[in-house]
């Protein structure tokens, strides 16, 4: 067989290079993201396009393009994106992830569908967004903060903090601060703009959600922000001679490790990713390391934030811990460890908090200063507390209430002293054990 001439040569180079040039857009246009399902009450579920249909939906499960999320008539769910935004969804809500996309500069963009019922958006601003509901369309390139509830009848966006643009088959409408917009969805799609919000029953639920955010997420020192509040009320960092500054949950005691409990979930495209049952267990299992110190136990290292990890990365060592070996297959089933997380994050009315437990089963603001808590474990071994529902779980309306240590949520009721040999030698600042 004869070589090619060095001039088809040429042209053959030119020609898939001409061709890799014009896909570069393309391909960079829909680099993958991931967003987190950061909270989960009631009945929530969830369809990853697995082929399994909608199932049951916990905390921590990770949220790709095409996912679909919906609530029951007593679920509540949150969404938190990469900057810290965040989205809440009512009971009887349905939306769709329709587009999670990043162009080359790294400008990540969002579209959803909110298909019926209601959400509140509190958008940071940093990236794109874009709300779509009944014939309605929300586009963002700044800070927001709105709700938007919609039926086959009427839709109705009021405006917190910032001003909107909707625009829909009536043209473009704007919706300033503390302005109510209504959409006649029979009647053309008619607006009228009322010029007060009024109060419905989820709206203390949105804002201290949004208080809890902001006051344990303000002192984050990465560049990413979702799961960072909950790494603020859950645990502590301490500077670890020879690692460096290192994270560690309160409450996590002898024989813990951070792999215990989760839930492997399988996604297209992604193949299977870990989720875990911990409140605060995201951004600890997908960036950054965890490693054994001893007489401090098992704790994270941040960094790796330019990348994504589907398995946590942890370096090795000889004491027992509980091995992530990735599922075999692509059944789309999820395989669940230890405790899954699957259960409500409802407070009880009296609850123990366990050394080892690492603040499962403790609802987001439900306890005053875990940090003092976290001492009484480490003496005593567990103690019976007192939380506060959570988030507007009282018939009471309101103000948002401080979730600092001088707040009044929750309490200790006792702490009986442990029996002998009974694990939780956590250290006082850090949540560290010796």
């Amino acid at each position: 067989m004869s070589s090619p001439s060095p001039s088809r040569l040429h042209l053959l180079f030119l020609t898939v290079a001409t061709c890799t040039l014009c896909a570069l857009p393309a391909f960079a246009d829909s680099q993958a993201r991931i967003v987190r399902l950061s909270d989960v009450q009631g009945s929530v579920q969830i369809n990853k396009n697995s082929g399994l249909g909608f199932e049951h939906a916990f905390v921590n499960l990770p949220i790709t393009q095409g996912v679909q999320l919906r609530t029951g008539a007593t679920g509540r769910a949150e969404v938190e994106f990469e900057d810290g935004s965040s989205m809440r969804l009512g009971p009887n809500t349905s939306i769709e992830f329709s587009r999670l996309g990043a162009d080359d500069s790294g400008k990540r963009s969002s579209e959803i569908d909110l298909t019926d019922g209601m959400a509140y958006v509190n958008w940071m601003g940093k990236d794109s967004f874009v709300l779509t509901f009944s014939h309605e369309k929300i586009a963002l390139d700044h800070a927001a903060h709105f709700r938007v509830d919609t039926s086959a009848q009427f839709s109705n966006v009021a405006v917190f903090k910032g001003d909107l643009q909707v625009e829909g088959p009536a043209g473009k409408l704007m919706v300033d601060k503390k302005k109510t917009a209504t959409f006649d969805a029979a009647n053309d799609d008619k607006s009228t703009v009322a010029s007060k919000i009024s109060e419905e029953p989820l709206d203390q639920w949105d804002r201290e959600s949004v208080s809890y955010h902001d006051q344990y997420a303000k002192n984050n020192q990465t560049p990413l922000g979702y799961g960072a509040s909950d790494l603020g009320y859950y645990g502590a960092y301490t500077n670890v001679p020879g690692y460096g500054m290192m994270w560690q949950p309160y409450f996590a005691g002898v024989g813990w490790d951070p792999f215990m409990d989760g839930a492997w979930g399988w996604y297209p495209g992604f193949g299977y990713m870990f989720a875990s049952a911990y409140p605060w267990g995201w951004t600890p299992y997908f960036y950054g390391n965890w490693a054994y110190v001893p007489g401090y136990g098992w704790g994270w290292q941040p960094g790796g934030f330019n990348g994504w990890h589907p398995i946590p990365n942890y370096t090795a060592t000889t004491l027992p811990h509980v091995s992530l070996a990735v599922p075999a297959g692509e059944s789309g089933k999820t395989i669940f460890v230890g405790k899954s997380g699957t259960a409500s994050t409802f407070s009880p009315l009296q609850t123990t908090v366990r050394s080892g437990s690492a603040g499962m089963g403790i609802a987001r603001g439900s306890l005053t200063d875990l940090k003092g808590l976290n001492h009484q474990v480490a003496k005593s071994g567990f103690a019976r507390v007192e939380p506060a529902p959570q988030f507007a779980r009282t018939s009471s309306r309101g103000s948002s209430p401080s979730f600092g240590e001088a707040s009044s949520r929750g309490s200790v009721a006792s702490a009986p002293m442990a029996h002998p040999g009974s694990a939780g030698h956590t250290n006082s600042g850090s949540g560290s054990h010796h």
